[in-house]
């Protein structure tokens, strides 16, 4: 698999600085999974097609600029965090985990890859029910991202509160969402979101189907929402 020919199919074009990022990112990912659980994947194809070009499929939602801030809501290793700051250098990018390991991880790649040259990117240690009642935080974003398994009323709750009015939550799903996205309408409602286009497609280099689901924020979201530290996962919203 050629990365670059499978990026032209999402219409990206990577200078040599980016591509070099992408495989120091690799090496780093691969050498800290030696005594860590970052990810599953560590063959170099898949983690390039698997990782990073499905973070990349963000593209497809058309951002109209590229300084725009971003949270990405349960990154774990990265993703799609780091791969949309090397691909717009110039956004403001927060990523967010649960684990202490995983952040010093990311500062780790932060630093090795020099990514606050240009806009900004910071790796924050909080559950989002927790972040998510911060005034720096709250409502401050134009996208929020998760490739977080969980269902999508769930993730909403997680991920609408970070969002701007205006702003759009972007569900990285593994397949169509038809259900998912059925069984969350009344939960995206009450976050005051709205659902939008859900882009469906062929990860280029795999036969594997992808889908992102767009959630557009319509109004404030009420300050009783996220609920308490793991109610949103027990008992999701609807």
């Amino acid at each position: 698999m050629d990365f670059q020919n499978a990026l032209s199919e999402f219409g990206i074009s990577l200078n040599s600085k980016q591509t070099e990022q992408f495989e120091l990112y690799y090496k780093l990912l691969v050498s800290w999974n030696e005594k860590m659980n970052l990810t599953a994947i560590t063959d170099r194809e898949e983690v390039y097609v698997k990782h990073f070009l499905d973070s990349l499929s963000f593209v497809k939602t058309n951002p109209s600029t590229e300084d725009f801030r971003l949270i990405d809501v349960g990154t774990g290793a990265g993703f799609p965090g780091i791969p949309l700051k090397i691909l717009y250098p110039k956004a403001h990018i927060t990523l967010m985990d649960s684990l202490a390991k995983r952040v010093t991880f990311l500062n780790e790649v932060i630093e090795e890859l020099s990514l606050n040259e240009e806009g900004s990117i910071e790796a924050v240690h909080s559950r989002a029910e927790d972040l998510a009642k911060d005034k720096e935080y709250r409502e401050q974003f134009d996208y929020a991202v998760s490739r977080a398994v969980a269902n999508l009323s769930t993730l909403s709750e997680y991920c609408l509160p970070f969002v701007k009015v205006g702003g759009v939550f972007v569900s990285y799903k593994s397949e169509k969402a038809t259900e998912e996205v059925k069984d969350a309408k009344k939960a995206v409602f009450l976050l005051g979101g709205s659902f939008g286009e859900e882009i469906s497609f062929i990860l280029p280099g795999s036969d594997l189907k992808r889908t992102l689901v767009m959630i557009e924020k319509k109004s404030v979201t009420s300050s009783k929402y996220p609920r308490k530290a793991g109610m949103p996962s027990k008992n999701p919203l609807g």
